[in-house]
């Protein structure tokens, strides 16, 4: 998120009731998770590994798999926390802040943080605060969305009223930047660009709102959107559509750090 104040009971209320649809709606999730797993460096093997933002576990049960040790899954949503423990007995479940991690100083050899870093106030000290927790030459991999993602909607409903509605994101430049003030010896960012297609646009909605990702902007509109809004923003939407369908564009930047030695 860019760095504006978020009410974290909002988000942690809107993800935990998430928690029992969000899998089955989470392919894109999935994907970029992925990707961010995926880049790990070779023959790295982390003596503690915590899942930052774990959601229901899908991430911490691969990390476990991938490395043979038990994985910490922190989240703000108790919900999730929760629903991660019904699905595996081995993980170790904490409701956590990123801001304000429950972690020893120097006591981690990764921290993997899969599309939950944008939604901290403050991403600086989200990053302080896993620099601090990292063990010399321990890694912080994590991705995050950009501000081009969901162009689409927020486009579209500009031309429905002046009421905020999309979640914004951060520029690349000022993720760069942040990245650079951290302290790592080492860090790499590439974004990713994901286009998905829909058939309509209540498809989309219905997946917003199947993971939580509801929008915790100040200034968003109050009560519920009546029916002469929706059709108006289906049909700006609308101008959208290709022969594959209505898009839904996502930038991500996927991001590995590393902790220097001790001098």
């Amino acid at each position: 998120m860019t760095e504006t104040l978020l009410d974290k009971r909002r988000i942690a209320s809107s993800f935990g009731r998430a928690a029992a649809t969000y899998d089955q709606a989470a392919a894109f999730q999935r994907t970029v998770g992925t990707s961010l797993l995926q880049r790990l460096p070779d023959r790295f093997e982390p003596a503690d590994i915590v899942d930052l933002g774990c959601g229901t576990g899908y991430f911490s049960r691969l990390l476990e798999e991938r490395f043979e040790k038990a994985v910490y899954g922190l989240d703000l949503a108790e919900g999730m926390l929760r629903y991660a423990g019904q699905q595996s007995s081995h993980g170790r479940w904490i409701a956590a802040d990123a801001e304000h991690l429950p972690l020893r100083e120097a006591s981690q050899g990764l921290i993997f943080s899969s599309l939950a870093l944008q939604w901290c106030s403050n991403l600086q000290q989200a990053l302080t605060q896993a620099w601090g927790a990292l063990r010399p030459g321990g890694y912080l991999a994590f991705n995050t969305l950009l501000n081009a993602s969901l162009h689409e909607l927020r486009d579209a409903w500009t031309t429905v009223d002046g009421f905020v509605h999309v979640n914004r994101f951060m520029p690349l430049d000022t993720l760069q930047a942040h990245l650079c003030q951290a302290g790592f010896a080492f860090w790499h960012c590439e974004v990713e660009r994901h286009v998905l297609r829909y058939e309509q646009l209540s498809d989309l909605m219905r997946e917003l709102k199947a993971i939580g990702a509801h929008n915790v902007n100040p200034g968003r509109p109050g009560g519920l959107t009546g029916r002469a809004r929706l059709r108006a923003l289906t049909e700006a939407y609308e101008t959208f559509r290709t022969a594959q369908g209505l898009p839904a564009t996502y930038d991500v930047a996927q991001v590995i750090m590393r902790k220097g030695p001790k001098p």
